[in-house]
């Protein structure tokens, strides 16, 4: 198994919710981690307290892919490498069928699909010169089934599995390996008013070690898909 001390990780939309947890999980292992994030100064002074010698912070704007070149060369500059990539950042969309709106289906698609897609893009050559790259998208079982009328965010969702899989078969040969983590409620900001418990969804800790332990598995055992519920569905 790929040990943490020296591999770089990168975690984008890391200042809450998923990410954040994600980052606290695998400082906490001994990874070194270039976190992407609106606001970098911000997350860098909440984090003042941590080992500054294994941490990064670089602005990150999903729209924006300039910034997605321009993290991934600082990342690679500060550490020598780049051994992980977790695409985290998303957003939600309540568009319906019913009420389309083109610019809405854009933005999600901005968000939830094409910067997963060009992050890939520009790190891979670094997760493959290490042997053991790791990606993990964390996308939703709403990738996976459709329960509601969202269908701007379930679109997004299945097109990021469709990602994923794109990602194992590129990478494979170069010892990439990528796992799309594919939770249903998490008690984040997001799945506040959702009609399930929040006390009783998947915490963003218990998510965060779902992607440390991909991270960690061998290039001979890989889980593609992680299905997390916190609720019984007859379909999964």
């Amino acid at each position: 198994m790929p040990h943490p001390a020296g591999r770089v990780i990168l975690v984008s939309g890391a200042s809450r919710g998923i990410g954040r947890a994600i980052a606290e999980e695998l400082h906490a292992q001994g990874y070194s981690l270039s976190l992407g994030v609106r606001d970098p100064a911000k997350l860098a002074g909440e984090l003042a307290g941590r080992d500054q010698m294994r941490l990064h912070f670089a602005r990150f704007i999903a729209e924006d892919w300039a910034t997605h070149r321009s993290w991934i060369d600082a990342a690679a500059a500060r550490f020598g490498r780049i051994d992980g990539l977790v695409n985290n950042a998303g957003t939600h969309s309540k568009m319906t069928l019913r009420a389309p709106d083109e610019a809405e289906l854009d933005r999600v698609w901005a968000i939830n699909c094409k910067a997963p897609l060009n992050l890939i893009h520009c790190a891979l050559p670094h997760l493959e010169a290490g042997g053991a790259g790791r990606i993990v998208n964390i996308a939703s079982l709403s990738g996976k089934r459709v329960r509601n009328d969202m269908v701007a965010y379930n679109m997004s969702k299945f097109a990021l599995i469709a990602l994923n899989h794109a990602a194992r078969r590129i990478g494979w040969e170069k010892g990439v390996r990528a796992t799309a983590i594919c939770p249903s409620f998490v008690s984040t900001d997001m799945s506040i008013g959702a009609t399930f418990p929040f006390d009783e969804m998947t915490t963003p800790q218990e998510i965060a070690r779902l992607a440390a332990t991909a991270i960690s598995l061998p290039n001979n055992a890989v889980i593609a898909e992680m299905l997390v519920n916190c609720r019984l569905e007859d379909t999964l």
